[in-house]
């Protein structure tokens, strides 16, 4: 057994059979020369990881005679082969004694010393590491080992041992999620920028606690090519951080950037850009910028000067998570817009030959929250491609710069705060790549109430004042979709500027299920252009439900106003619209007969204009709404004032005006109003109840035809059916020889020419005068 324990044999099954399962490593503390840490695990023996028979029962024997093992101080050196096999550190490690019978496990706790070795070997393998090209790593480990097992002491043991571990095998670096993020002015007599954040740091590391002194680094972006170093754009510093295991790190970071460095803003050799232009380009494309982080300087004087000498100018590359800016653009809106077509006397291709606008410009643009530092635009140049309807439009180029100014908006409500950009355009070029579709944004902006979306993409220079100074930041590349406005900003489109009204209304054609009827209308025309117009037809529509069409024929609309074009309808919502249009008709038609308000809606289509479809598709965008017209016969004599029973005018004219009841002879005569100038209209039937004050007084029911001529008139004496006993007929009674005020609804037949319909109508405060 002796002779065991004293061979070869000891050093393969230990090897093999030995186990220890790490269960806490923490940072004690940071020495002048190195490191104390703290190590607690498991040790244990197991036999059947042993792969020689042979060695493992004779293991399993000795190990279960000898019971206890125990070792002496150690120094365990550690060494890296594939660099040239440089120390890295050493470790003093106190005795331990441990059972080394098979299947029983030993806790172990003890704190080590680590003292660093060649500064520069781990330097080379931490570069190596991080700029990627680490593949794998050769570790040795070589020891000399003072072992006792009870009584018998075996000397010093070396133990040797080397392993490679692969790519897969060393942890990355761990993710990270910034929380919170604060741009501001530099506080505390500073000048500059200053910053503020919250990173939360995954852990994944169980066993893992470290307490980690205050770090202070640089921030710099890349040159203008690869090889070029580095620029320094800020500092960051960071608090004593403190790592448990499994458990995230929140690490508060602020910074600070006093000003931008000349080779940040020059713009690079073979490029319309500088680093600072390439690195924010980036960002607000959405796409992730790259930062690196130069370690490190320790604001502690407590910290160790090995540990700032190993750390020294180690940069790490970190990824910036870029920031789609587009869709901060929170409204676009173009003040005194005029379009220039070019010169007949332009050479072709030059700027000259082509359109160009000029316009105050206002952008509402939404800042991030984040933003809380003073931002001033000045100046503005880009070259954009424009684009509507997925379709590119034009090209426009501001080569020389613009001058603009900024307001900053404070958050209120629920948004937040915003910069309002303003900048004076003059003839800004536009190289229009599509005729077609140019005509058809001009008939959008000229006709259009609502904003129209253009889709540009865009490389755009920046003139900015910042706490840093002065920059031109250029070639931003920006892409989103812009509402743009009509010309004049927040005024009404040339459509509501129309004013249209309606005037007088005669029928001039009937059929079984429609009407023919000629308007005249009045109407503004707001341009200074002068347009014929040979043919014109329009959709008429209750409701969104076609019920008819308006033609407009040999028609010339000059500036300013023009009256009495006539135009004529055709109302036939059965032909148009079948028995839902017809349905939708007599309800419009029962409402406009009753006094309420209504409107019709005019809107083109594709027959518009015939030798132009698509230029009537285009307009059947912009439906006009307008209120219909409350006609009047035009005969003063019908001033419904001279009527002593009617009631106050509302400014509407009502088809019932005033009622005589006879209670004798059981009847009433109505004094009626036809909203028509020359047509007769013929009431078919009539089912039609009285009420007083919401109470039933009398019914008609009467199915022979009389006539309705224009302007004022009376009806026949029409039988009532006296509803004997109800409070409304008392309140007829009493009213005997005086007035009073009733309402009514009525079921009425109507037939006009060929036309006939079913309407109903209901009519209050009717002046009734009541007669034996």
């Amino acid at each position: 057994m002796l002779g065991f324990l004293a061979s070869e044999g000891i050093d393969e099954y230990a090897m093999q059979a030995v186990g220890f399962t790490p269960t806490m490593l923490a940072l004690d503390g940071l020495t002048a020369h190195g490191a104390r840490v703290r190590i607690e695990g498991d040790f244990s023996m197991d036999a059947s990881r042993v792969k020689k028979q042979g060695v493992r029962n004779m293991g399993r024997l000795g190990t279960w005679f000898a019971r206890e093992a125990e070792t002496g101080p150690v120094e365990a050196d550690v060494y890296l082969p594939d660099y040239g096999d440089v120390l890295v550190g050493t470790a003093s490690i106190p005795g331990v004694r441990v059972d080394i019978r098979n299947g029983h496990t030993t806790h172990i706790s003890l704190v080590a010393t680590v003292a660093p070795g060649s500064s520069e070997g781990i330097r080379s393998v931490a570069h190596d590491y991080l700029d990627g090209r680490l593949k794998q790593i050769r570790v040795r480990g070589k020891a000399s080992v003072p072992i006792r097992s009870g009584i018998i002491n075996l000397g010093r043991q070396t133990v040797e041992h080397a392993l490679v571990l692969h790519s897969g095998d060393v942890p990355g670096l761990p993710k990270y999620n910034v929380t919170r993020l604060t741009l501001r002015e530099a506080g505390h007599g500073r000048t500059g920028l200053g910053a503020s954040a919250s990173i939360l740091v995954e852990n994944s590391f169980p066993p893992v606690s470290v307490n980690v002194p205050p770090v202070a680094v640089d921030v710099l972006i890349g040159g203008c090519a690869p090889s070029d170093s580095h620029l320094k754009v800020g500092t960051a510093e960071t608090p004593e951080l403190h790592v448990r295991p499994q458990t995230d790190v929140s690490v508060n970071v602020t910074g600070h950037v006093e000003k931008m460095a000349d080779p940040l803003t020059q713009v690079c050799p073979d490029s319309a850009k500088s680093p600072l232009d390439a690195f924010i380009g980036d960002y607000m494309s959405g796409d992730d910028a790259t930062v690196y982080i130069n370690c490190c300087r320790f604001p502690d004087p407590a910290t160790p000067d090995w540990a700032r000498h190993v750390l020294r100018d180690m940069t790490v590359a970190v990824p910036f998570g870029g920031r789609e800016m587009g869709s901060l653009v929170k409204n676009f809106s173009m003040a005194n817009m005029h379009f220039s077509l070019p010169s007949p006397w332009a050479e072709p291709g030059t700027p000259e030959a082509n359109p160009s606008i000029s316009a105050t410009v206002k952008v509402d643009i939404g800042l991030p929250s984040e933003m809380k530092f003073p931002l001033d635009v000045n100046q503005i140049k880009a070259d954009a491609d424009i684009f509507y309807k997925e379709k590119l439009l034009g090209k426009m180029k501001l080569d020389k710069w613009q001058r603009a100014n900024s307001t900053r908006i404070e958050a209120h409500g629920g948004g937040g705060p915003s910069l309002l950009v303003q900048s004076e355009i003059e003839k800004a070029p536009i190289e229009i790549q599509d005729d077609d579709l140019f005509s058809e944004v001009v008939q959008a902006l000229i006709f259009g109430g609502k904003p129209i979306n253009m889709d540009m993409k865009a490389a755009v220079d920046v003139g900015l004042d910042t706490p840093m100074g002065k920059l031109a930041v250029r070639g931003i590349p920006a892409h989103g979709t812009v509402p743009v406005k009509h010309g004049g900003g927040g005024a009404p489109s040339m459509m509501d500027r129309l004013h249209l009204k309606v005037g007088d209304m005669a029928i001039v054609g009937t059929s079984p299920t429609s009407i023919t009827l000629q308007i005249k209308s009045n109407f503004t025309n707001p341009t200074n252009y002068t347009a014929t117009v040979p043919y014109l037809n329009i959709n008429v529509l209750v409701n969104g439900t076609l019920v008819g069409s308006a033609t407009v024929e040999n028609s010339t609309v000059r500036p300013g106003n023009n009256s009495g074009t006539l135009v004529t309808v055709l109302w036939d919502p059965y032909g148009c619209g079948g028995a839902d249009g017809k349905a939708v008709g007599a309800e419009w038609l029962s409402q406009f007969i009753s006094g309420f308000n209504v409107s019709l809606t005019m809107q083109a289509h594709n027959g518009t204009i015939p030798t132009q479809p698509a230029l009537g598709h285009l307009l059947s965008r912009f439906p006009i709404t307008v209120p219909a017209p409350h006609m009047s016969a035009g005969d003063p004599s019908d001033d419904p004032s001279d009527d002593p029973a009617a009631p106050p005018s509302d400014g509407k004219q009502h088809f019932i005006r005033s009622a005589t009841m006879h209670i004798l002879s059981s009847t009433a005569l109505f004094t009626l109003f036809s909203p028509f100038r020359s047509t007769t209209m013929y009431l078919t039937s009539l089912n039609a109840t009285a009420f007083y004050d919401g109470h039933e007084a009398g019914k008609i029911l009467y199915g022979l035809p009389f006539a309705v001529p224009p302007g004022l008139s009376e009806s026949p004496r029409l039988p009532v059916d006296w509803s004997f006993g109800s409070l409304g007929y008392e309140a007829i009674r009493k009213a005997l020889g005086g007035q009073l005020k009733l309402s009514a609804f009525a079921i009425v037949g109507v037939r006009i020419g060929e036309w006939r319909e079913t309407i109903w109508y209901k009519g209050g405060k009717i002046g009734a005068n009541v007669r034996l």
